[in-house]
């Protein structure tokens, strides 16, 4: 019988470093592949249910079933363009006075220049020329750096439904070929974590699309009720865009008040777009998300912002998006392997989340209420080792009791 080999801690530790770099490397040098794959692997485990409800209730064969679904995928995603580029072309055909509006904003704010730099137009049209002047001289990059990126887009955007495709319909094949690299006494738990990993992706998916249909209705209210001419297509982008963690809606909100200063010469209407954005915001962080989103995926804030900011080094918006699905998938890996459990506790959320004061219920985030081995509140354990402390107290109960 082989005997397990222990190293130090310096080794595992070295080799754990080495070993994140390794995969590091992997996924930013190989992101043009790996990222789609990923993103069709996430979009395989939305359509699973519609698959199984087409093969197993209206009794189509499983590879009609997979067609339909990915043809059903498609249309959404086609119906919402189609829609968008309408809204697009109806604000299109409002151009002449899009671009009068945004002289008369930009003669304002040369005036406000003036009068606080003291610079002339003059000289404020000739900082703007020279500027102009230079990124021009940089322009064919631009150019040909923007149409290798729109390559990559639409090459993205074909293959997704291909993999997609692919992975429902070798689905049995993937979860054949997991079953014979894991030994058969590991398979109950392998069948654990598979289930969990798909309830944890569908649940989350699920959860941000209501996230995006609520923060869309709301937003379109807003911009409503403040007067925003083109409330429609700026309050479904705001909910597309927040889908992107943190910096989705920053972006949104800056895009809003540029619209809606091209569409309007009054300026208040860019305090309005604020407190819309802010009201929106404040009722999806307090009401949407802990409904949808953070009831379904168990991460504390720490690690997914971390994770969104290393998603966003290695694959930019596409690493935004999957960083979320991708640390809840290895949290419930985590969790279900003995000598990694530790780190499942660390990704999740262990904060009370709400506490009741005079039949209010309000958020509660102190750790005073959770219970833990070891507590420093009270103990002058400056100068006593951990283990001995714990001895200590450990002792002292045994002998009250």
């Amino acid at each position: 019988m082989s005997e397990i080999m222990k190293f130090p801690f310096y080794i595992k530790v070295t080799a754990l470093i080495i070993g994140l770099i390794g995969l590091f490397a992997i996924l930013f040098f190989g992101q043009d592949i790996i990222f789609p794959i990923l993103l069709s692997c996430l979009c395989a485990i939305i359509l699973y249910p519609i698959v199984v409800f087409l093969n197993k209730k209206l009794r189509f064969p499983h590879i009609i079933a997979v067609i339909l679904a990915i043809v059903l995928f498609v249309l959404i995603f086609l119906g919402i363009f189609y829609f968008i580029s309408i809204q697009v072309s109806d604000m299109a055909n409002d151009w002449t006075k899009i671009k009068s509006n945004f002289y008369y904003h930009l003669e304002h704010f040369q005036q406000l220049i003036r009068d606080n730099f003291h610079l002339s137009k003059r000289e404020q049209n000739q900082i703007i020329n020279n500027a102009t002047k230079k990124g021009m001289d940089s322009s064919t990059q631009i150019v040909s750096t923007t149409l290798n990126s729109f390559t990559d887009i639409a090459l993205n955007l074909a293959l997704i439904p291909i993999y997609t495709f692919l992975f429902l319909l070798y689905q049995n094949l993937f979860i054949n070929f997991l079953s014979k690299v894991f030994k058969p006494e590991n398979h109950k738990k392998l069948r654990e974590i598979l289930m969990q990993i798909k309830i944890a992706i569908q649940s989350y998916i699920v959860g941000l699309i209501f996230e995006m249909i609520g923060v869309s209705v709301l937003t379109v209210i807003g911009l409503w009720i403040i007067g925003v001419e083109y409330f429609i297509l700026l309050g479904i982008l705001t909910g597309l865009l927040n889908m992107v963690p943190y910096i989705g809606i920053l972006f949104a909100g800056a895009l809003t008040i540029l619209v809606s200063l091209s569409s309007s010469t009054d300026l208040t209407i860019v305090f309005g777009v604020i407190i819309v954005n802010i009201i929106v915001q404040l009722i999806d962080n307090n009401i949407l998300v802990p409904l949808f989103i953070n009831s379904k995926v168990q991460i504390n804030a720490f690690v997914s912002i971390v994770g969104i900011i290393i998603g966003s080094a290695l694959g930019g918006i596409t690493g935004m998006f999957l960083a979320i699905p991708i640390i809840a998938v290895i949290k419930v890996i985590f969790d279900r392997i003995d000598f990694l459990e530790p780190w499942g506790y660390l990704f999740g959320d262990d904060l009370p989340k709400t506490y009741e004061w005079h039949k209010i219920r309000i958020p509660h985030y102190n750790y005073s209420s959770s219970t833990s081995p070891i507590s420093f509140e009270n103990e002058d354990v400056h100068d006593v080792p951990l283990e001995k402390s714990i001895d200590s107290t450990t002792n002292t109960n045994t002998t009250s009791n």
